[in-house]
């Protein structure tokens, strides 16, 4: 297998995180999307949607979109087991994983397209007061997370999942579109904390 990834883009991170909780090691391939590799016509025969990251199998089978990747991972190595053991810890981590990637992270990268120099080579054309209102909408969402995380050590229940791993990729970007976390919001501080200090966190 071989794992196409981005150094700085969220998605992949979240795989290589969920890859160090797992302890599984594949060989990776660096592609630039700030420079267009993943637009280019050799990866594009790997990714013919440009999609980054892909996991090329042995068959030759790409397997694109990091959550589909983290899927099929868990089915080769089920322990830890980051999407639940039981029916009702599935369902919980599979809606709270939606509800981040719909309501947080896609709030943070349509800021960041739509806001940052760098991203106008992605983003065109970029639309400025769309990528305000979209700040605003994860700053909502990062405000009722913290309430949420004080009922629960996590963010899908008792147990580290990858619900957290999603969560904090998408927090950590957001620091490129102008979104931090209020030192206020002292339950999501405190688990953003425990978070960054996970080994597998620290390395990706």
């Amino acid at each position: 297998m071989k794992l196409y990834t981005t150094t700085l883009a969220p998605n992949p991170r979240r795989v290589r995180i969920f890859m160090e909780e797992k302890g599984i090691e594949i060989p990776v391939q660096e592609i630039s999307i700030m420079e267009g590799e993943h637009k280019q016509e050799e990866y594009k025969k790997i990714s013919p949607s440009s999609k980054v990251p892909a996991l090329e199998l042995d068959d030759g089978t790409v397997i694109t979109e990091s959550m589909a990747i983290c899927r099929y991972l868990e089915l080769l190595h089920p322990e830890p087991a980051l999407f639940g053991s039981s029916k009702v810890e599935q369902a919980k981590i599979e809606m709270e994983s939606r509800r981040i990637e719909l309501e947080l992270m896609l709030p943070i990268a349509s800021a960041f397209r739509h806001t940052h120099p760098a991203a106008a080579a992605l983003e065109n054309p970029q639309i400025e007061e769309y990528g305000i209102a979209q700040r605003e909408n994860a700053i909502n969402r990062l405000n009722l997370l913290d309430e949420e995380l004080g009922e629960q050590k996590f963010i899908a229940g008792d147990d580290y999942s990858v619900a957290d791993i999603t969560a904090l990729c998408a927090i950590d970007f957001g620091g490129l579109a102008q979104i931090e976390v209020p030192s206020s919001l002292v339950n999501l501080s405190r688990w953003l904390e425990n978070m960054r200090s996970r080994p597998s966190s620290a390395q990706q």
